[in-house]
């Protein structure tokens, strides 16, 4: 079973505390077996609300074959200009320089 979140001691212990607080007041019981019972049927209700309260759900791992760039998770850009919605402009691809003259084109070591 898992640790519980804060949000659910949080919601549930204020559960028990304000359905207490109403049932009492709004009973206006004195005898110890009617508050016992308002005791009981306050922690039922503050168990209730947090075992319903949303857990947070797990991190999602990226699929690389979902059409997803592995390990940044977001989705690879397509190079299709007819994949684009109509209307939108798409600018063409540019020629970028081979790889043995941007060796020396570092900032640091000009």
């Amino acid at each position: 079973m898992t640790r519980p979140t804060a949000a659910q001691l949080l919601y549930g212990s204020a559960t028990v505390v304000f359905s207490t607080l109403a049932m009492l007041l709004l009973s206006r019981t004195s005898s110890g077996v009617g508050v016992a019972v308002i005791v009981v049927a306050a922690l039922i209700l503050g168990l209730l609300v947090a075992v319903t309260v949303p857990m947070p759900k797990p991190a999602r791992q990226a699929d690389p074959a979902g059409g997803q760039e592995p390990g940044t998770g977001r989705t690879a850009a397509t190079t299709d200009a007819s994949a684009a919605p109509p209307g939108l402009r798409v600018p063409a691809p540019t020629a970028r320089t081979a790889p043995a003259e941007r060796v020396g084109g570092h900032s640091l070591r000009g």
